[in-house]
């Protein structure tokens, strides 16, 4: 793990907040877990079930809540949310490369591109007429920039990342190795037993600050807009179908599927491997579990869950004949409730 310079305990409480408890002179230079930090580093506990590290840490300070202050056995930062501080903390201590502007001498910027001063274009990336990369944005090595992409300041693309004409991606967009943005959506029309191809003439819209994870696809619309909503957090190899949208802040983990014209709401988390159906909606402030099939629309804010617990597989399948045989059983009750019924009805 690389070390830079470093910063003082004073200086990250001044910047960030929080009280400081101990010497403020204590100089950090890396984040790492508490079982394992060294006296120049800081790790966090965010709840009382890891208690048990703070006694043992040899970390050079601890970010902790409050209720767990008095049992720090070092310099502690105290703040309601541990785990957002030390978000905050390792930001500080690890920020970005510096931008060395430029356009590598082996990239292909066509006629009609505009390549803003402070941007830097990769080796072999390829800008498209009409496209327009703005200020402190990287498109690396290998991209792919199709014709009248608009992508704005201080983005990330990393190597082998491809953005198809017409796109609109705003500001701090952070895209990694193998993400493909506005490629053609599921459009097919069935007639006399083959498949006709619905040209797909809409665009992909992504806000600012989302982060999109490797290998993450999302189609183009086939007539509206594929949207991605302002600081959206995508992890690596979800498919995002046309014509969906996506509420402002939600995360989803990976592999998640997201079939056409679905539409997200705000600050939703949707768990790995979720199966999300089209032409549906879910609310704000939706939790969907991990490997949910989601075959509906969702209208209230909550957790959803649709998946077996794990069990052992002589189990699972005593389970399954079991659920499979519960409309019978629940007949059987209904009979036995009736004739209960009848006996205490005409009882002496």
């Amino acid at each position: 793990m690389s070390r830079g310079s470093g910063l003082r305990l004073g200086e990250i409480v001044a910047r960030l907040g929080g009280e400081l408890l101990g010497d403020p002179a204590v100089e950090i230079t890396q984040v790492a877990p508490l079982p394992r930090a060294r006296r120049d580093e800081i790790g966090f506990v965010s709840r009382a079930a890891f208690r048990r590290q703070l006694a043992h840490t040899r970390a050079g300070a601890v970010i902790v809540p409050p209720e767990l202050q008095a049992e720090a056995k070092t310099a502690a930062i105290v703040t309601r949310d541990p785990y957002a501080y030390f978000a905050k903390v390792s930001a500080l201590l690890n920020p970005p490369e510096s931008l060395v502007p430029g356009i590598h001498p082996d990239a292909v910027v066509e006629p009609g591109a505009v390549i803003a001063p402070g941007a830097r274009i990769g080796a072999l990336a390829w800008i498209g007429p009409g496209a327009r990369i703005g200020d402190g944005t990287l498109i690396a090595e290998g991209c792919y920039i199709g014709e009248n992409v608009n992508i704005g300041r201080d983005c990330r693309l990393y190597p082998r990342v491809t953005v198809y004409h017409d796109c609109v991606i705003g500001d701090r967009v952070v895209m990694h190795s193998g993400v493909v943005i506005g490629a053609d959506g599921f459009g097919y029309a069935p007639e006399d037993g083959r498949w006709l191809k619905i040209p797909q003439i809409g665009r992909v819209m992504i806000g600012d600050d989302v982060d999109i994870g490797a290998n993450t696809t999302i189609d183009r619309g086939a007539l509206d807009d594929t949207v991605i909503e302002e600081g959206v957090k995508l992890d690596n190899q979800i498919q995002i179908g046309h014509n969906c949208r996506i509420g402002a802040h939600t995360g989803i983990a990976g592999c998640v599927g997201i079939a056409g014209s679905t539409v997200i709401g705000r600050h939703c988390m949707i768990g790995g491997a979720a199966v999300i159906g089209g032409h549906l909606e879910i609310a704000d402030r939706v939790i969907i579990s991990g490997a949910t099939a989601v075959p509906s629309s969702v209208t209230k804010a909550g957790q959803y869950t649709s998946i077996y617990p794990l069990l052992p597989h002589r189990e699972w399948l005593k389970m399954t004949v079991q659920l499979r045989n519960i409309e019978r059983l629940a007949e059987r009750v209904r009979h036995l409730e009736k004739q209960l019924a009848e006996q205490q009805r005409i009882k002496p």
